[in-house]
């Protein structure tokens, strides 16, 4: 099973291997409301831990998203161009926004896991 790391953010990182699938987190989308639009970094952008990586527009908000860990995008989602709603529903898993090939592993360390994140947002 892969790992899953949570950030303040309310972002969210599945760690297979040396790649992150990041997405925002259920509890994000829910304060957003209904999806718009989501910007995403281009692939072979180097982003490091915390970077703006894009951001997610909602019928109530704009909110950016950072980068949870340092790397290389190496592919953004587009099926949420023209179905941005799937963060609506798939938020943590389906309505990914990219994958990163991260740099230095460490980072991970000072994320948190689910339990801790539920803890975060209680």
């Amino acid at each position: 099973m892969a790992d899953v790391k949570f950030t303040e953010d309310h972002e969210w990182i599945r760690i297979e291997g040396d790649v992150g699938t990041v997405g925002i987190t259920d509890f994000a989308q829910e304060q957003l409301g209904d999806i718009v639009f989501i910007e995403f970094p281009e692939s072979g952008a180097a982003l490091s831990k915390g970077d703006q990586a894009g951001v997610v527009e909602s019928v109530k908000a704009a909110s950016e998203i950072y980068t949870p860990v340092t790397g290389e995008i190496t592919e953004a989602n587009e099926t949420l161009v023209d179905a941005p709603d799937t963060v609506n529903t798939e938020a943590e898993g389906s309505g990914w926004f990219f994958k990163i090939k991260i740099s230095d592993m460490s980072e991970l360390e000072g994320l948190m896991d689910e339990a801790a994140y539920k803890e975060f947002i209680a």
